[in-house]
């Protein structure tokens, strides 16, 4: 490639960058998509649904978006929902509200949503919330929003898309399609079947809230990327959730890992320049399935309580532990991730002394990585490292000379087991409260 086409590729792909969690989920996404938004023209969702939270601090005011793009509370930024997530189009219409009500007016200006993303319907609601009763001991912590049932729509190619709204004439059928798999299921659940013109009745009603929004985003971003625009890719939940690398089965419905970032929003794999993988200082999970880090004492409570672990959509408490640097070692190989944006550390002050997990015991012999399967998940035993902790403060810090030497030390011995670099240091939910170390956009 001569110079000229290494020129293009750099003004043209190296500008993106695409945010991801590297744990389970809630690594405080929301803060650094809102910082790295600022330096942004697109900010595109590509994977999950409305089981995924992001709170953003902006000023005095704080939002909460599930479905919404972290970008579209900034003023002049294009905010994108990609192919690859599934909508509920009521949860989205009044996420538009309620953010309507803050004061962010929410348009096709700066709002588009992908033609082909596939519906959440009220029946993937009630569904994902019977069986998930219905598991008893075996529940894999859905958050019975009707996530799972729509991806098992989509890959059954029965699923109702966001241009089927668009011709109420072919929907009957559409509608008679996705019923015929449902409804045989409801009666072998003792449930009473979905009615095909209560169904259409409700896609009607709903349609007008939806379409104006819609588009051919694959073209758009094509577009955006070829007028030198920078875009942001903004992943939820975590590595660990990836349905295909995480702990299955309990995971999430979609891929995670920001390989998706390119077929969940209709880009090529080349458009993805720079991978930031989110990384909490400490490991949190919320719901069912292994940890192995995990603290069932008062450690835990201490980090849960000054962390304030509790999920954004769901409220639900969180699970803490000790920072497991094998996991994260993992999610940083599968998912390509560049450098991490290591937050929460301010939650570790006054700690005598942290651990961090090295190494895993299975059955009495070592491991480097998290195995597959799901026995051995459950068997596995940390190896943990002992650092000295802190009493001084890293809460507000924005520079490393803000920082007591054993936080900093703390710090660098992470990087050195996971194998990648810090480029940012959040040391609290302050935007500005954060520490750069190199811009992703300019890397």
């Amino acid at each position: 490639m001569g110079a000229s086409g290494n020129a293009y590729f750099r003004d043209n792909f190296m500008s993106n960058v695409v945010v991801v969690g590297s744990q389970w989920g809630d690594e405080g996404k929301g803060k650094i998509v809102d910082w790295l938004s600022e330096r942004a023209d697109v900010v595109v969702r590509f994977q999950g649904g409305h089981n995924a939270g992001h709170t953003l601090v902006v000023g005095n005011k704080t939002y909460k978006l599930s479905l919404l793009p972290s970008g579209v509370v900034r003023e002049g930024k294009l905010g994108v929902i990609g192919n690859g997530v599934v909508i509920d189009p009521w949860a989205l219409r009044d996420e538009i509200a309620r953010l309507g009500e803050q004061g962010v007016a929410i348009t096709a200006e700066n709002l588009r949503i992908a033609e082909n993303a596939t519906l959440i319907l009220p029946l993937h609601r009630e569904l994902d919330a019977i069986r998930e009763e219905a598991a008893g001991a075996g529940k894999i912590g859905t958050t019975k929003r009707g996530i799972g049932p729509a991806y098992e729509d989509k890959v059954g190619r029965r699923a109702i898309r966001v241009m089927d709204l668009q011709n109420l004439s072919t929907l009957k059928g559409k509608v008679e399609r996705i019923l015929t798999h449902h409804n045989a299921l409801r009666r072998g659940l003792g449930q009473p079947e979905v009615g095909a013109e209560e169904l259409f009745e409700q896609l009607s009603e709903i349609a007008p809230s939806i379409l104006p929004y819609m588009d051919t985003v694959w073209s758009l971003l094509d577009q955006c990327r070829r007028e030198g625009k920078r875009i942001l890719f903004e992943g939820a939940q975590g590595a660990m959730l990836d349905i295909d690398h995480g702990t299955y089965p309990f995971v999430t419905s979609s891929n995670t890992i920001a390989g998706q970032a390119a077929t969940g929003s209709g880009v090529g794999p080349g458009t993805l320049g720079y991978v930031l993988g989110i990384t909490k200082a400490y490991t949190t999970r919320v719901g069912s399935g292994p940890f192995p880090t995990e603290q069932e004492n008062d450690i835990g409570e201490k980090l849960g309580q000054r962390g304030h672990e509790f999920g954004t959509v769901t409220g639900r408490k969180r699970r803490c532990g000790w920072f497991d640097a094998v996991m994260v070692r993992q999610a940083i190989r599968t998912g390509g991730i560049t450098a991490i944006a290591l937050t929460k550390l301010d939650v570790l002050d006054g700690f005598d002394e942290l651990k961090i997990c090295v190494g895993y015991d299975l059955d009495g012999k070592p491991l480097d990585r998290l195995p597959a399967s799901q026995g051995a998940q459950a068997r596995v035993k940390p190896v943990y490292e002992t650092l000295e902790g802190w009493q001084g403060t890293t809460q507000g810090a924005r520079s490393w000379a803000d920082l007591p030497a054993q936080a900093v030390k703390y710090v660098r011995r992470l990087e050195e087991l996971i194998g990648a670099p810090v480029a940012l240091l959040s040391t609290s939910p302050e935007r500005d409260d954060t520490i750069l170390v190199h811009d992703p956009f300019e890397d």
